[in-house]
């Protein structure tokens, strides 16, 4: 039988007794032992496993209460690697209580929503430990416990219900808590998109300065996010946290795939002549040290060839991440950002300063912290790094096709929502009445306006040319139709019968000086195939034959008409 996938499934436990497939990052425990950090933020872009390395962690290290569940625990890493390591480590397991918390479901459209799952959340937690009310030490205690877990507390409670918990804990084990925080930014983020961060900053903050700045009973903590919010925002005072980003060398081949990860689990499903493909894809990242494959969309796109060896990739990670950042790039872009977006997407690079203490209030304050942002949230991998008068700076690419689709997706949509707003009609009547030079014209001025998303090939301006004749409303407009002796590129047939029909050919010319005789070959090319010959079969008894051709931000167009 083969193993299954855990796409989806982020709870450690349920991925080794149910025996799915598990890429083994149990190594991590060993060095967040031998590494000693006091509080330890990892950021890394979502769907990169922080949610299950948490719950590895909670499994690890949590006494449960009683030896047969602890025992359960214990089994859970027979044959992994860090039951290799030897009694350094292993006699920390079931060691310690734990405070394990999700902030994800705090992504809600207001505050008084948003607030009211994070209450639950801390609620659920209490819960769990309930039996240490009986170590409480008096009826206000364990009055005050009550009323978190049934979220009759107030606000002040909720504030300092992390640190209070840690205090029942300790009194209850007489030993120290391990807090593990999941996602602490997500709140963050939906609360600046939503018009609401500064209540939500300010609950986090203190909730963060209460249980993890002068904690006297934390062992250590773990929180993961996608971003690094900045320490005078989020993490006030705390002299004891360790950042973690991905420009940092530890623990860099512990969220994502790594090569002989993926060449494994390729083997392991007899896909290894998909090496190519899912590199093409989903790797590229580079985390500290190590080239690291999106875990999320490698799961996926090998699930989909278990079943189907010959199905397309998709953009899985596009489908589950928030793509509203690269939607406000495209819609804001200047001239000089479409120009670098350009850059980019034809397998460029672009350089900018290093700013990691940003907020997503200030993502927008400079273009700098907006190509920041993308990086650090997945958008962008690094390419290089140099120092400058103390000032750090990083060459940036887009990692992989997968993140090029959401790019150029992106682009798309916002082209043709631009187009709808637009007045064309100086267009659209210089194309219908042969008016090649307005026509020309009006065409390079919107083409001018685009970002180009395939590098100038053909198939970029045939995109490009079909929004732009997509508000036609008294037009039919189709594109590829079979035809002749071949497929043609663009036709628009008027709903009035009075009206010539219109067939465009396309050409990317590879130099400025070619595009004449690149638009003679495609006016010619419609002639020679016979593009326009199912106008004279449907009683049209002329055709307006375009040839276009196009360099970069420019375009030439050429008009035969076509007199049966």
């Amino acid at each position: 039988m083969i193993r299954p996938l855990p796409v989806g499934i982020d709870d450690f436990e349920e991925i080794i007794t149910k025996g799915y497939y598990y890429v083994d990052k149990t190594l991590f425990i060993r060095d967040l032992l031998d590494k000693k950090g006091k509080v330890n933020l990892f950021t890394r872009p979502r769907r990169f496993g922080k949610t299950l390395t948490l719950s590895m962690i909670r499994y690890f290290f949590e006494d449960t209460g009683t030896e047969a569940a602890n025992k359960g625990n214990r089994t859970l890493f027979n044959g992994l690697k860090i039951r290799k390591q030897g009694e350094l480590y292993t006699q920390e397991m079931c060691g310690y209580p734990v405070i394990s918390l999700s902030l994800k479901s705090s992504k809600q459209p207001d505050w008084e929503l948003a607030y009211g799952c994070l209450k639950e959340e801390i609620g659920r937690e209490y819960l769990r430990h309930r039996d240490v009310t009986d170590s409480l030490d008096t009826a206000e205690q364990q009055r005050r416990f009550e009323d978190i877990m049934n979220l009759r507390g107030s606000r002040q409670d909720f504030i300092t219900s992390i640190r209070f918990l840690s205090d029942c804990l300790y009194l209850h084990w007489k030993k120290k808590v391990i807090i593990l925080i999941d996602e602490y930014d997500v709140p963050l983020e939906n609360s600046y998109f939503s018009g609401f961060y500064n209540e939500m900053a300010g609950f986090i903050r203190s909730i963060f300065e209460s249980a993890l700045k002068t904690n006297p009973y934390l062992e250590f903590a773990v929180v993961t996010g996608c971003l690094r919010i900045t320490k005078e925002s989020i993490f006030t005072g705390l002299n004891n946290l360790e950042m973690i980003s991905i420009l940092n060398p530890a623990y860099d081949e512990y969220f994502g795939f790594t090569q002989e990860e993926v060449n494994e689990m390729l083997q392991f499903y007899g896909l290894s002549e998909k090496r190519d493909r899912i590199r093409e894809w989903y790797d590229g990242y580079l985390f500290g040290n190590t080239e690291v494959y999106n875990p999320w969309s490698v799961m996926n796109d090998v699930k989909m060839m278990t079943t189907d060896v010959n199905a397309l990739p998709s953009p899985y990670w596009a489908n589950t991440s928030s793509n509203s950042i690269v939607h406000n790039l495209v819609e804001n872009a200047d001239t000089s950002v479409k120009s670098e977006l350009e850059d980019l997407l034809a397998g460029g690079t672009i350089e900018k300063q290093v700013h990691e203490d940003i907020t997503y209030d200030s993502v927008y304050d400079s273009e700098d912290n907006l190509w920041n942002f993308l990086f650090f949230t997945g958008y962008l991998k690094l390419v290089s790094r140099r120092l400058e008068q103390e000032k750090q700076y990083i060459t940036m690419g887009i990692p992989n096709l997968e993140v090029k689709y959401i790019y150029s997706n992106t682009i798309e949509n916002w082209f043709r929502v631009k187009i709808k707003s637009r007045d064309l009609s100086v267009l659209y009547q210089a194309m219908q009445d042969g008016n090649v030079e307005v026509f020309e014209r009006e065409l390079s001025r919107l083409l001018k306006e685009s970002i180009s998303y395939m590098d100038a090939k053909e198939a970029f301006y045939h995109g490009f040319l079909l929004g732009v004749l997509s508000n036609m409303s008294d037009y039919i407009v189709k594109s590829n139709r079979e035809s002749g002796n071949g497929r043609l590129d663009i036709t628009a047939k008027s709903l009035d019968d009075s009206k010539s029909p219109i067939i465009i050919e396309l050409k990317a010319a590879e130099t400025f000086q070619e595009m004449e005789a690149a638009c003679d070959r495609a006016v010619m090319q419609i002639e020679e195939k016979e593009y326009d010959s199912w106008a004279l079969e449907e009683g049209y008894t002329e055709a307006l034959d375009y040839g276009i051709a196009f360099f970069r931000k420019r375009c030439k167009v050429k008009l035969k008409r076509h007199r049966f």
